[in-house]
């Protein structure tokens, strides 16, 4: 980034911020804000709010401590406290927000938002399996290329994300399903929204991910020339902005999706055909 021109380096700059982005907005960033704006109703931002605390200042927190430290990765940084710790915090981290449970919601709701409303009685589980598989094929592929990850990720994959998304919160936003003021919040947010939202935001593990992330921002910043120590750790803290900042944007108009579509669809029980649900009401089948 030093030889670059400043258009090219604000580019790149936006680039790993929108790659971070991507990799922090999985399964539960999608379903939890919008059944909590379903579950709070009129209380919608007061549990944003709260959302917001956890699912973004908590991983901005992260971010901000992998660029401070100069850390190389997550088992560099818990090496501070101790060698012995290091190996526990970041095998039990792994784990954590890999295959015991960030991994397999990542293809549930997938399954769930897009494809299950379309599978017939009785095939639901032989469906799952077979997407789960092409699904995680996908991943691997990918994975196994990590030096494309921004470009995929942060360049191709994302800003398709966004743009669909964004015709589903243009569409609420010009014609509501109906008024979320009039909506009563269930018993969980009438009098304790703000809190009710801060646990939610904390499911969604972001806080453990951007710790784990780490070390893919900070390659991605150096294969873009960076090399200079207190230079990574300065992109790092301003992509770590430009993430956490389209996230709480993003949180606030997806739970207002959900708060508005309460009158129409009622509270749904599973958070995964909220999407679906609302896209049909739009869009018809082709949503």
């Amino acid at each position: 980034m030093n030889s670059v021109s400043p258009l090219n380096r604000k580019a790149s700059l936006w680039a790993v911020g929108l790659m971070l982005f991507a990799l922090f907005f999985g399964a539960g960033n999608l379903i939890f804000p919008i059944h909590m704006g379903q579950l709070a109703g009129r209380n919608y931002f007061i549990a944003t709010l709260g959302f917001c605390a956890t699912g973004v200042g908590l991983p901005l927190l992260g971010i901000i401590a992998m660029g401070i430290s100069r850390s190389e990765g997550l088992f560099d940084m818990a090496k501070k406290v101790g060698t012995g710790f290091s190996y526990f915090f970041t095998i039990a981290l792994y784990l954590t927000i890999g295959p015991m449970f960030a991994i397999p919601r990542c293809a549930t709701v997938s399954y769930q938002v897009g494809v299950s409303a379309l599978v017939g009685e009785g095939y639901e589980k032989i469906a799952l399996f077979i997407f789960s598989l092409v699904f995680f094929i996908f991943v691997l592929f990918f994975a196994l290329r990590p030096s494309g990850i921004m470009t995929w990720i942060g360049k191709v994959l994302n800003p398709i994300f966004l743009l669909f998304l964004g015709i589903i919160i243009i569409a609420v936003l010009i014609n509501p399903m109906g008024d979320f003021s009039s909506v009563m919040p269930s018993e969980a947010y009438a009098d304790h929204g703000f809190i009710k939202g801060m646990f939610e935001g904390y499911n969604t593990m972001d806080a453990l991910a951007s710790l784990a992330f780490g070390i893919i921002l900070i390659e991605s910043i150096k294969r873009l020339g960076v090399k200079d120590a207190s230079k990574i750790s300065l992109t790092t803290m301003k992509a770590g902005i430009i993430t956490v900042v389209l996230m709480a944007v993003i949180y606030i108009l997806i739970t207002y999706v959900g708060a508005q579509s309460v009158e129409s669809l009622s509270v749904l029980g599973n958070e995964g055909t909220v999407f679906y649900y609302i896209s049909h009401h739009y869009f018809g089948a082709t949503g």
